[in-house]
């Protein structure tokens, strides 16, 4: 017989004398919340350990045995390509005028168009690619990554592809030390600590470190990352010599924007960084996922991740006694 949704696994100890399997209950049935605290500000150079797995996949088949209809959720929406299409021309669009129209612009309004326009599109930017990632703006995986691969071009450095590999990665070992590529590096954790100063400079510079966190896995790159390269390689040269130096440098300060210090890239920290003792996810429920594509819903989306961002509003309503009790976030500033 199936496990109940609610089961741990079972080892190979744990057996009766006749070899029947012994099913232990997950004392954290139905929310999946942990028994442990977050690390006090004394502690805090220190990750905090829970030796049970991590909580979505028990959530969803808890979810699924109540609520079967949600599968219907399950599917695509190509209008994510459409809205990506849209950002991607709107972007190069302002990168030309700063490089060939405005050229008498001063750099200081330069910075202000980057980060008001620049940096909220280039957030933008990242929440398709992750909806590419997951598949879910078209059935075929092919048309996914080239989605992705579209919305990367005005982003001078290449992103979505090695982005797809490492968060799938993080899907599959949420909070795994060594697998999981989303958890901060033991540098950063003692370099930062409880410094305020060093606090605000990393989030400023979390694009950086979010390269630097997929680099220390030290993975060869797969073929569709090198495809990636060498296509915003080109994209690069040709932005230079048809264009100008001041495009690409407006691109690229976009980016440093959307991925730092900025609302539309709030939801890095707001997703698992540590806010309540025993919970690891957390969702966002503000006006800021009008724009980014209900990107805030992060607790179902990792019970989920087959429902696209246009139907993961009717998964919070349709099992709104899982996700009512968790603690989540109205506000990214």
């Amino acid at each position: 017989t199936p496990m109940s949704p609610h089961a741990t696994e079972t080892h190979a100890a744990d057996t009766h004398a006749a070899g029947a399997p012994v099913v232990h209950e997950d004392p954290r049935h139905p929310l999946y919340l942990g028994n442990w605290k977050r690390s006090s500000k004394e502690d805090v150079q220190h990750f905090v350990h829970d030796d049970f797995d991590e909580p979505h996949r028990k959530r969803q088949k808890a979810i699924l045995a109540k609520h079967p209809e949600v599968r219907d959720l399950y599917g695509n929406e190509p209008l994510t390509a459409v809205i990506g299409l849209a950002v991607t021309v709107v972007q190069f669009a302002v990168a030309y005028a700063v490089g060939c129209v405005w050229k008498d612009m001063h750099w200081a309004a330069i910075v202000a168009v980057a980060y008001a326009v620049g940096g909220t599109i280039s957030a933008l930017f990242g929440v398709i690619i992750h909806e590419a990632g997951h598949n879910l703006v078209f059935k075929r995986p092919l048309l996914n990554r080239l989605t992705g691969m579209m919305v990367n071009t005005p982003m001078v450095v290449p992103i979505s592809q090695s982005f797809r590999r490492y968060h799938l990665e993080h899907h599959q070992f949420q909070g795994v030390e060594g697998m999981d590529p989303d958890l901060p590096l033991d540098s950063e954790i003692k370099l930062i600590h409880n410094n305020p100063l060093l606090k605000t400079l990393w989030v400023f510079c979390y694009s950086v470190m979010y390269v630097a966190r997929g680099a220390a896995m030290k993975k060869k790159p797969q073929r569709w990352e090198l495809i990636n390269l060498w296509a915003m390689l080109m994209v690069d040269v040709l932005i230079v010599k048809f264009w100008s130096v001041r495009s690409l440098a407006y691109l690229a300060v976009s980016v440093f924007f959307g991925y730092g210090m900025h609302p539309g890239a709030a939801h890095f920290i707001q997703e698992h960084y540590i806010f309540r003792d025993g919970q690891e996810t957390y969702s966002y429920y503000g006006s800021g996922n009008i724009f980014y594509l209900n990107i805030g819903l992060h607790n179902e989306h990792h019970d989920f991740p087959q429902i696209p961002w246009t139907r993961i509003w009717k998964l919070r309503r349709i099992a709104t006694e899982f996700y009512d009790p968790l603690f989540a976030h109205t506000s990214w500033v």
